[in-house]
């Protein structure tokens, strides 16, 4: 690729993960050609369709979570889980108008070795006693759409209140004894959950 053109490709990327962050993914390819200040036929030469520049910003957010799992689960000493849990918070965020295609996962290949390292994550942590041995990957993952759904509300208005909120869960997840009794739901009752969703 020539250096415009890989400049180009670079600009587009950095203004659609702008505006569809803040705008949603309703929004056209016009917009974000206007934003970044290129002709839209440009923004169709490197991205034929819309489709295909999102899912673009969404392998590239899924590389940069895998990376951040590999280097949390490196740490060794069970604390990388919750480091991962803020990595991840705050990734949803910042790309809170289309991190709705990260949840629903790619399929396989890269959905899968992400979900690898959390498992992993997480029996680390429970080895390290840094959280509680009845805490379930789905409580994990229903906290993680906890803190999305804080932020939907906040909003502008306490744009860190998700921050309060996953510090009072983590630390409900750390004492013991449990303090719930009821089971936390199973692997098969999550995707049954995202499938739902998708399909409302």
């Amino acid at each position: 690729m020539r250096r415009d053109a890989a400049r180009n490709q670079e600009l587009i990327l950095r203004t659609a993960h702008e505006v569809f962050s803040e705008l949603g993914t309703d929004v056209g390819m016009e917009v974000v050609a206007g934003r970044a200040g290129v002709g839209v036929g440009t923004v169709y030469r490197h991205f034929p369709n819309k489709e295909l520049l999102l899912d673009h910003l969404v392998g590239t957010m899924y590389e940069n979570l895998i990376a951040a799992a590999q280097g949390a689960l490196a740490r060794g000493d069970g604390t990388g889980l919750e480091e991962f849990l803020r990595l991840l918070s705050r990734s949803l965020i910042d790309h809170l108008g289309y991190s709705d295609r990260f949840i629903r996962g790619l399929g396989p290949g890269v959905g899968e070795q992400l979900d690898s390292l959390f498992d992993q994550l997480l029996a680390q942590a429970k080895k390290h006693r840094m959280i509680n041995d009845s805490t379930t990957k789905g409580d994990l993952q229903i906290l993680i759409w906890g803190v999305r759904g804080v932020v939907a509300v906040s909003g502008s208005v306490a744009p860190d209140a998700w921050e309060r909120f996953l510090d009072i869960h983590l630390a409900g997840l750390r004492v013991a004894p449990f303090p719930s009794a009821h089971p936390g739901p199973d692997a098969g009752q999550i995707r049954e959950m995202l499938d739902a969703r998708d399909k409302n």
